[in-house]
């Protein structure tokens, strides 16, 4: 047996070369994997796509997902001129230039629909450029992004365009599409490619619900099996695990070990041990987390387990979120360890988790309950006739700033749902609370 190269394939045409990725694009809806609460019968977007009825939209979802893919299938639907169009590559001279022709076209009565992949790395001003085309309907824009478009598309240009979220592949779909890329000439169907369930299961769990980087491992996982002397290939168990092994082993996006991870890194900090919780949080960045995730989780985390007795936990775990968005990896991981290290060293309370699930548990129980009238605004005569805001009391009026005035509905009168701990600086909001309880009394 011999391992085989990428010269070894049945010609050396420059055909051969195309990675698989891009040879097993579908050319239709037929052929797309996944997206089905957009693209599934009756969905919206598909409706759109098989009329050509398409407007201004923002395909948002991680890498991999089809983003591109269906705008290469609106390209080949639309009775429109399209342009691709790269944010990579593109500045304010070509958006000029494609804008100009765009605007001739609408004159002769041609649309253009104009795709801009990751459309995000537009700066403000690039931006504002596609803006009075869109409104006059000179372009019908479609841009693509991995990030979350409120944050980085104007305001303007967003308003303007209908947002679809596109979802991480699933392993079935996965493992689909890799079935698909051996049975298809397109892929390696010519050939005779020996690969069990299992070998395709572990590249569709690798991938992380990227199709690209499926697509790409099971390309380099064929191009170095063993090739027998019939001409067939058998894919090796150690072939695959040399394609996965870095970032399976390390965490695994898609499976059990990742929510034991972020399990493991939260009951670090609640524990207060600094050390096994900037573990598990490198942990997480080795196997290729995204950071954004992980600073997510230790704002959660900031309200629900610390709270009052230390409030400035939240604005130290929303500076970390912004520092990660701000620069990305690698350099934000110190930011997150400052942001770790400081809610683990952090005195705990859950006294706010326990209010806010308690108050939830009575809405969801009980009938809701109407506005006493005191509390109630009175902008109308009627209103006023209502007895709307009367027996108000207002505290700024008070030589204590306080009053004895019911807040609650009548049923709920006697229902207390924070509960302080004497836990760092909420040891001094449960005496201030006592102490407002008793005067109330009093």
């Amino acid at each position: 047996m011999e391992q085989m190269s990428l010269f070894d394939m049945e010609d050396n045409s420059t055909e051969k070369i195309v990675p698989l990725a891009s040879r097993l694009r579908p050319s239709g809806l037929e052929g797309f994997v996944g997206q089905e609460h957009l693209l599934g019968e009756g969905k919206m977007l598909r409706q759109l796509i098989e009329r050509d009825l398409i407007s201004s939209m923002i395909f948002w979802g991680p890498p991999g997902v089809g983003k591109t893919t269906l705008a290469s299938i609106i390209a080949g639907r639309t009775k429109s001129q399209f342009i691709n169009f790269s944010a990579v590559t593109s500045g304010i001279k070509e958006i000029k230039e494609v804008m100009l022709k765009a605007e001739e076209s609408r004159r002769l009565g041609m649309r253009t629909v104009l795709f801009v992949d990751e459309i995000h790395r537009f700066n403000k001003a690039q931006q504002d450029a596609f803006l009075p085309f869109v409104e006059k309907g000179s372009i019908v824009l479609i841009g693509a992004t991995t990030e979350n478009p409120s944050f980085e598309i104007n305001a303007a240009l967003l308003s303007r365009c209908k947002v679809f979220v596109l979802k991480a592949l699933n392993k079935q779909d996965l493992v689909r599409l890799l079935e698909r890329a051996l049975k298809q000439p397109e892929g390696f169907g010519r050939q005779s490619v020996n690969m069990t369930g299992e070998q395709l299961s572990a590249i569709a769990a690798f991938a992380d619900g990227d199709a690209r980087t499926a697509l790409n491992t099971l390309e380099i996982a064929v191009l170095n099996g063993n090739i027998h002397s019939d001409g067939s290939i058998t894919v090796t168990n150690e072939g695959i695990e040399q394609c996965i092994n870095r970032k399976s082993l390390l965490y695994d996006k898609t499976g059990e070990e990742h929510y034991n991870i972020i399990s493991a890194l939260h009951k670090s900090m609640r524990n207060s041990d600094p050390d096994a919780a900037i573990y598990w949080m490198c942990r997480m960045l080795e196997g290729g987390e995204n950071p954004l995730y992980i600073a997510r989780r230790l704002i959660r985390f900031a309200s629900e387990d610390i709270g009052m007795a230390d409030s400035h936990a939240l604005q130290v775990a929303v500076a970390a979120y912004q520092a990660c968005h701000f620069l990305g990896m690698p350099e934000c991981d110190v930011h997150l360890t400052h942001a770790v290290t400081y809610l683990a060293m952090a005195p705990k309370s859950n006294a706010l988790y326990a209010a806010c699930e308690e108050c939830k548990k009575d809405i969801r129980e009980r009938r809701a309950e109407p506005v006493p009238l005191q509390l109630r605004n009175a902008p109308t005569e009627l209103m006023k006739q209502l007895h709307y805001g009367e027996g108000y009391e207002y505290a700024h009026n008070a030589r204590e700033k306080l009053t004895k005035m019911e807040c609650m509905p009548e049923s709920l009168r006697d229902r207390t749902y924070y509960h302080p701990t004497t836990m760092g600086e909420e040891g001094l909001v449960k005496e201030r609370l006592e102490e407002i309880k008793a005067w109330k009394k009093s």
